[in-house]
């Protein structure tokens, strides 16, 4: 029996268009601060459960990832922590308009949520997510999960004024990894196929991407600092002159 793949469409960046909106603030000025209100709302609420979406678009017929760059080196996927009890679905489509659509609602952009292709573990409260909960783990903190957004032909952004919307070629992220953490969870999760995801693998313009890549490569994107994005009018294509990051 012949095996079938998800099939993501893509279509051209200048397909879509983009404006701002006003700022997204970060409620947290360091890493510190940030783990310290996780270990907060741990006390009160249990495990934090959090989405990010994979955006995909093309450029020189090759596909690109839509990130959100804040300030000029953090570099990350849109979403971000669910509501107790809020459905995965439904709290991603809601992250999704607060970072990317227009405030008016005849500008929403029509989420249509995919397959989930990766999901991520924080044991402790530390920086580093996994992807598999450790067996000595009895508690995590945190569950995230990766899921794939299949866009429309034509789509309108508004990105808040505090943020860039980078368009990363996939070339640049696959096979860029330099950090020794990294290689070591790729290796890992490569021969043993521990994170266990709803496919073996998604078509991309008919190019076949294993479900493992992107387990590997969301670590590398929380990592990694990519280059200048949207702002003042247009959307540029990320370089991959990249630096190391502790978040």
């Amino acid at each position: 029996m012949m095996q079938t793949y998800p099939v993501v469409n893509t279509y051209p960046l200048s397909s879509y268009s983009f404006g701002t909106k006003e700022p997204k603030m970060e409620k947290d000025t360091s890493v510190a601060d940030r783990l310290a209100r996780m270990k907060l709302n741990y006390m009160k609420e249990g495990m934090r459960t959090s989405v990010e979406a994979i955006l995909l678009v093309q450029e020189h017929n090759h596909p690109h990832i839509l990130l959100l760059q804040i300030g000029n080196t953090f570099s990350k996927l849109p979403g971000g922590r669910l509501k107790p009890g809020e459905n995965e679905i439904e709290g991603l489509k809601r992250k999704l308009s607060s970072k990317l659509a227009a405030n008016q609602p005849g500008m929403q952009p029509e989420w249509q949520i995919g397959e989930c292709v990766a999901m991520w573990w924080r044991p402790n409260f530390e920086t580093i997510m996994y992807p598999y909960c450790p067996p000595h783990i009895m508690k995590p903190k945190e569950c995230k999960k990766l899921y794939i957004v299949h866009l429309s032909e034509r789509e309108y952004f508004a990105v808040p004024k505090n943020l860039k919307l980078l368009a990363v070629p996939l070339f640049e992220l696959y096979d860029n990894v330099q950090d020794t953490l990294v290689k070591l969870m790729m290796s890992i999760t490569d021969v043993c196929s521990i994170a266990e995801c709803l496919h073996p693998a998604i078509v991309v313009n008919d190019v076949w991407f294993p479900v493992v890549w992107f387990r590997f490569h969301y670590q590398l994107l929380r990592r990694k600092g990519l280059g200048d994005g949207w702002g003042g009018g247009t959307l540029h294509t990320a370089s991959s002159d990249c630096s190391d990051l502790f978040a």
